[in-house]
């Protein structure tokens, strides 16, 4: 409903009045999925490739990584996946690698979706919450090199290519999006909190459609260098990367980086419903925290994972018991596989609840680890299909009372509706958990 409010000259304002909807009466469902990883550059494409164990973790044979402690990484094949053929050269003057992955995934996402709006009232009432978790190093290597040739010698691009925002900004002027325009970047959590806000934008009525997600390119020898200064990346498989993540695994030593970018179509279910979209699943719950500890380290007693589950069950009006599955960040660290471990057993006492992360298959891909597991969380609870943990061949001695969906793929079972929940942490002690279910018309 529109209400005239005051005109200018010739010009009439108007504003829309918008109903007062309770948050919780305002189901929120996943309409459209996208991606582009190491595991594969299509959603379907990268789930397949996840239930069958494939893994991308490559080795780095740029002369660049040579004397580097670490010199594996997921990295996205150039020969099977070249940006210059899918962009101009303008076009990628003006954008990172990560907006350009962002773009890409938005736009099968929102294929997937059937969404491309046009009139004015659709396109002011969606949004888009995607973020970038690093700005692009080498953008700022080059750029400081070319300043000692002189002044003139910076692009006038610089800046717009390392702002966090710009993925969103890129994706909201291509489609015409006048919702909230938003950007998260909280580390290895921002792309979940991403898709948390965009939740949350839809819950309160600021939006019927938000476009969620994250992107990151974070592979280079400096960000390898200064991840490795921090011993937080595996050292041990250089000769055999694809055995280099190995989450809950014993001889697990640290993650292995990833790139690319995972972005979901949220909507109101009674905007879909109209329009008669696909309902891939159902976003019922949202869970942030933080552990006020240490800067890259997770609290010990794992309190701060603890809260953020806990949060997004009681968001989703759940208990453990209705929890099938945990898509766990777990990204290969011997203290972070191990701290998340015992959180997820202080939350879950003994209901027997499946684990499994996927970081062996696709590596890290840091501000946009939480969207891509998040992605293949939903299809998850779409297909009834856990994804499985690779390289676990003997699970750590403190952990072997939880199935960690080792190296294989298992039915989901024993649950009347498919739920599970989406964990993603961060450096500086952010945490984020998103409640997600398998659409069901009447809960």
């Amino acid at each position: 409903m529109w209400n005239k409010v005051f005109h200018f000259g010739h010009t009439v304002i108007f504003t829309r009045q918008f109903a007062t909807v309770q948050a919780q009466n305002r189901r929120v469902v996943v309409t459209g999925v996208g991606c582009v990883s190491a595991v594969g550059v299509s959603a379907e494409v990268a789930w397949k490739n996840i239930l069958s164990a494939q893994c991308g973790i490559v080795k780095l044979t740029d002369p660049s990584y040579a004397n580097l402690p670490c010199r594996v990484a997921a990295q996205i094949s150039k020969d099977e996946f070249d940006l210059t053929k899918i962009f101009s050269k303008g076009d990628l003057k003006a954008m990172s690698p990560a907006i350009a992955y962002s773009l890409i995934a938005t736009k099968e996402a929102l294929t997937c979706a059937n969404w491309f709006p046009t009139d004015l009232e659709a396109q002011n009432r969606t949004g888009v919450a995607v973020g970038i978790g690093m700005v692009n190093l080498p953008d700022i290597c080059e750029m400081n090199n070319s300043l000692q040739q002189g002044y003139n010698r910076v692009s006038p691009f610089f800046i717009p290519r390392i702002l966090l925002n710009m993925a969103a900004g890129h994706i909201s002027i291509k489609y015409g999006f006048r919702g909230p325009n938003h950007a998260v970047s909280t580390a290895c959590a921002t792309g979940a909190h991403a898709i948390g806000d965009g939740y949350r934008f839809i819950q309160s009525n600021l939006a019927d459609v938000m476009v969620c997600g994250a992107g990151e390119a974070p592979i280079s020898p400096l960000c390898i260098a200064g991840f490795s200064r921090l011993r937080s990346l595996s050292t041990s498989f250089n000769d055999d990367p694809q055995k280099s993540s190995r989450p809950f695994d014993k001889k697990r030593e640290g993650f292995v980086i990833g790139e690319g970018a995972a972005i979901c179509i949220l909507e109101s279910l009674d905007h879909a419903k109209q329009r008669q979209a696909p309902i891939f699943g159902e976003i019922l719950g949202y869970g942030c925290s933080g552990d006020a500890a240490h800067l890259t380290s997770p609290r010990e007693d794992g309190l701060g994972a603890q809260l953020a589950m806990q949060r997004a069950l009681e968001d989703a009006q759940l208990s453990p018991v209705n929890i099938g599955y945990v898509n766990a960040h777990a990204t290969s660290t011997p203290m972070g596989d191990a701290i998340e471990s015992r959180a997820i057993t202080h939350v879950f006492g003994n209901h027997n609840v499946a684990v499994s992360s996927t970081k062996g298959a696709h590596g890290h891909l840091l501000g946009s680890a939480g969207n891509l597991e998040t992605m293949f969380t939903i299809l998850a609870c779409r297909d009834g299909k856990l994804p499985p943990t690779i390289n676990l061949t003997d699970v750590s001695d403190d952990m072997k009372h939880l199935n960690f969906v080792a190296n294989t793929s298992q039915p989901w079972s024993g649950h009347k509706r498919r739920i599970a929940l989406k964990n993603a942490f961060g450096f500086g002690g952010t945490n984020a958990c998103l409640c997600i279910g398998e659409f069901r018309e009447n809960t």
